[in-house]
């Protein structure tokens, strides 16, 4: 059986190495090489939630915080339950000086999820 490819000759294995390397790349602390492989591996696969979880990852990590939010935003469409993303999403805010919505999308975290990290950002005793 042949393997079906995308219009850059790249598989859906091709993909999934890219996606394994973006993490070693990210881990790393190269966040601009991780996006460059995911670039690839959401155009053939716009709906993988997981890529775009570890794009926008990726984007905050190298200080793009307007395409990180994007990401973000996108991965809590799909998945409004995802309290990583919610906290994410808070941090972005908040390194964007808008206090508010950082503070809303830690709150939505801790209440998805005790992670003593999220509980300490969403800052229920502060007034």
């Amino acid at each position: 059986m042949a393997e079906t490819s995308d219009s850059t000759g790249r598989t859906p294995e091709t993909h999934v190495i890219d996606f394994r390397a973006a993490e070693q790349l990210l881990a790393a602390r190269d966040p601009r090489g991780a996006v460059k492989l995911l670039d690839g591996v959401i155009a053939a696969h716009p709906e993988n939630t997981a890529a775009r979880l570890l794009r926008a990852r990726a984007f905050f990590a190298a200080a793009q915080l307007r395409p990180a939010e994007l990401e973000f935003s996108i991965v809590l469409e799909r998945e409004p339950d995802n309290a990583f993303a919610h906290f994410a999403l808070g941090r972005t805010y908040e390194r964007q000086a808008r206090p508010e919505q950082a503070r809303r999308h830690f709150r939505l975290a801790a209440a998805l999820d005790p992670n003593p990290r999220y509980l300490k950002a969403a800052r229920f005793d502060a007034r």
